[in-house]
């Protein structure tokens, strides 16, 4: 066990950086006078009859000449309080701060304050211990039993103090159990790069650098201070050790903060409630952590919450994200994930964004093997359902919906927006392609709208992608399509008794040909997927001619959608300009760097370059990643029109077929439109929704009508709107 050390009495407060960490010519408070945000001339020495009146009020001093003040002091405004080593106090007016109803009074009372700076008018009051600690203007502390600085402080960053040993450095083992692709966290990061550290391990040059980029942007002296910046309010908490705290952040009954920082501002204030527990992390603007959190070795982005119990190790949750009532072990999480719902569970994978865990799910958690499980990766728009469990490794293509079931084997899905099914009654599984465009397209189309909405960041240094239709989804629908015509072929093969030709090519024309012929012809024939599943029963592929074509109209939606949004954004082009400047040829690799889509040739160039110093440090890296957002959206269109090309299988556009193609598009946004309303329709005419009404008067005057619903009257009005854009593109010369 450790041992407790005898000191001299005059050691507290005194010594904090150790004498030969200290520089020559320096002095142990050399970081804490850089940290002050006040000029240094603001204090004053106390006159006798202060000391006297302070005395008389029950302070205590080791050495009342350490003990600075501002004018206008009051001493009648501290009581009962015992000061140790330089405290500097500021100015103490006769006012009340007030914060959600509770007032108290400016002043410090029953508190032990050690070697600390104290703002303009604090209300410090029943703070058993305070040491090593700059208070900004107007906070409130109240009722906490341990506030402390250590001199190798690190704030949550994974960097090594001067004299340290290497293996104290804090890692986040992400993506993996085995630490296999740890992450040094730090101050600023986002999920672009975690991803960017854990993914490309291989990458040996850009591994060291990462490393030493991070440990080489903070500052390695010991003696900084902990800081709680202006108008912050903690009360009622027990210990808080190693922590820098934003202004305006709230923290009621919190059990233990140790090694964090927590980022607020008066715009996006953060908050902490009670029970909660948080050691070794970095918290983003705006978070609310609360009711019994439980969060270590973990990264919080921008506007995300922890509630209800929710256990967080070794995670990173990106920004827009919400947990609460379940275990995340292990995760790397792209923003705008959702697992709100009790006893679900998600172990060593990456998700990469726009998520949902129901109840129930358990990812990640069947063990399969004698070593250590491996990795879960989630394409965009991952949705477990309902007590669905997956063992690792899996990997699932953008907008995968897993249908309730304990699935046995591991799987590779490569098939987009699509819907998988265990049927134990006939052991196989069942998988549907674009179930999402087919049958809950008002799903698909409120997740774009729901995830813009919800966006309140306003430190928005992740740049995200919400469009469910885009470049990465859009190449892996280009592969489900290849896919399905090979395998239709060899259905149709297998009917026959035919051998099975190995030219690829061969089968993708049979394939091809069968698809475009009539829906009754395929519908006979038993479609097999292959390589989806670990194991010997089969996977059987449900509706694959609707599919087929439900792929072609996103793909065409997905590509003419874009072109004109070109076109409204250059209103002096003319079709044949557009083709001009966006004729290339198609990227099909892209890499989704924590929300931002970037062409896989970028992100090699982005790896090449901060292995050759060329990047030096995270703010460069950062300003990469925002180069690449500027050219994204050029990026996405000329992406598009090499799509459009490639679907209708030409080199060029003619106009011809560019307004055939804005014809169809209309078309197809009249069908989503209609989806739309038919999807969300389902729910008002189930029979056993009815079943708790009295009578319709009661279920309308409870949910409305299907006519009522917002969403739907959006989506039918940017379908008028759309249209009447068409018509005027196809007016353009």
């Amino acid at each position: 066990m450790d041992n407790i050390v005898v000191l001299p009495a005059e050691s507290i407060g005194r010594n904090f950086i150790p004498k030969e960490f200290i520089p020559q010519g320096k002095d142990e408070y050399y970081h804490r006078n850089k940290q002050i945000p006040w000029p240094q001339d603001k204090w004053r020495h106390l006159r006798a009859d202060e000391v006297g009146r302070l005395v008389q009020n029950n302070n205590t001093s080791d050495n009342w000449d350490e003990v600075l003040v501002s004018d206008p002091f009051d001493p009648a405004k501290i009581i009962n309080t015992a000061f140790f080593g330089l405290v500097r106090i500021g100015c103490i007016h006769n006012v009340i701060l007030e914060h959600h109803d509770l007032q108290v009074p400016a002043g410090i009372t029953n508190s032990t304050i050690v070697s600390c700076d104290i703002g303009d008018d604090a209300a410090i009051h029943h703070v058993r211990y305070l040491e090593h600690y700059i208070i900004g203007d107007k906070c409130i502390l109240l009722n906490i039993d341990e506030m402390h600085t250590t001199n190798h402080a690190k704030f949550g960053n994974g960097i090594v103090k001067e004299g340290e040993p290497e293996n104290v450095r804090v890692w986040l083992n992400l993506m993996n159990e085995t630490g296999c692709r740890a992450v040094a966290p730090f101050d600023g990061i986002i999920p672009a790069d975690a991803y960017l550290w854990a993914k490309y391990r291989d990458d040996s040059k850009l591994q060291k650098k990462l490393l030493s980029i991070t440990q080489s942007s903070f500052d390695n002296r010991r003696g900084y201070y902990g800081s709680i910046e202006t108008q912050c309010v903690i009360k009622n908490s027990r210990i808080l050790k190693d922590v820098k705290i934003g202004s305006h952040c709230y923290i009621k009954g919190a059990n233990k903060l140790k090694n964090i920082t927590i980022h607020s501002s008066e715009d996006e204030p953060t908050q902490i409630g009670e029970g909660v527990e948080l050691v070794n992390g970095i918290i983003g603007y705006g978070c609310h952590i609360f009711y019994g959190c439980k969060a270590v070795r973990f990264i919080l982005g921008e506007n995300s919450h922890l509630k209800y119990g929710a256990r967080l190790i070794n995670s990173f949750l990106g920004d827009n994200s919400t947990i609460s009532c379940c275990e995340v072990l292990n995760n790397l999480i792209f923003p705008a994930h959702e697992q709100h719902h009790n006893n679900s569970f998600l172990i060593a994978s990456v998700v990469m964004g726009q998520s949902n865990m129901a109840a129930g799910a358990t990812i990640g958690s069947n063990h399969n093997s004698r070593a250590n499980d491996n990795e879960v990766q989630a394409g965009r728009g991952f949705w477990p359902g309902l007590c669905s469990s997956i063992k690792h490794s899996c990997r699932f293509a953008s907008f995968v919906l897993l249908s309730k079931a304990d699935y046995p084997a591991e799987m590779d899905i490569p098939l987009p927006f699509s819907l998988l099914n265990n049927n134990p009654a006939k052991d196989e599984l069942e998988v549907l392609p674009a179930y999402w465009w087919l049958y809950n397209m008002y799903a698909l189309a409120r997740n774009t709208w729901k995830f813009q909405n919800r966006d309140s960041r306003k430190n928005k240094i992740q740049n995200i992608e919400f469009d469910s239709l885009a470049p990465d989804t859009a190449e892996e629908i280009f592969n489900a399509r290849r896919l399905l015509e090979i395998w239709t072929a060899k259905a149709k093969l297998r009917q026959q008794n035919s051998a099975i030709p190995s030219d690829e090519k061969e089968l993708v024309r049979m394939g091809q040909e069968l698809l475009a012929g009539p829906e009754k012809e395929v519908s006979k024939l038993e479609i097999l997927g292959e390589n989806m599943e670990k194991s010997s029963r089969k996977t059987v592929i449900l509706k694959a001619y609707k599919s087929y074509h439900a792929y072609a109209d996103m793909i065409q939606y997905y590509a003419v959608k874009n072109l004109i949004n070109y076109l409204t954004a250059n209103p002096s082009d003319s079709f044949e300009s557009m083709c001009k400047k966006l004729k290339n040829e198609r990227t099909t690799a892209w890499v989704n760097l924590g929300g931002q889509l970037v062409p896989e040739r970028d992100a090699d160039q982005l790896r090449a370059d901060i292995g050759s110093d060329k990047l030096a440090g995270w703010k460069e890296i950062h300003e990469r990643y925002n180069k690449l957002w500027e050219k994204y959206p050029l990026e996405k269109q000329k992406h598009a029109y090499a799509s459009l090309c490639a679907h209708l299988g030409v080199s060029d556009l003619s106009r011809e077929q560019w307004n055939a193609a804005l014809d169809k598009t209309a078309a197809i946004q009249e069908f989503i439109r209609d989806q739309v309303y038919i999807s969300r329709k389902k729910d008002y005419e189930n029979k056993y929704r009815q079943n708790t009404y009295r009578n319709m008067e009661e279920m309308t005057a409870a949910i409305g009508t299907i006519e009522d619903n917002g969403f739907v009257k959006q989506v039918r009005s940017e379908t008028e709107d759309f249209k009447k854009q068409i018509e005027e593109i196809k007016k353009r010369k």
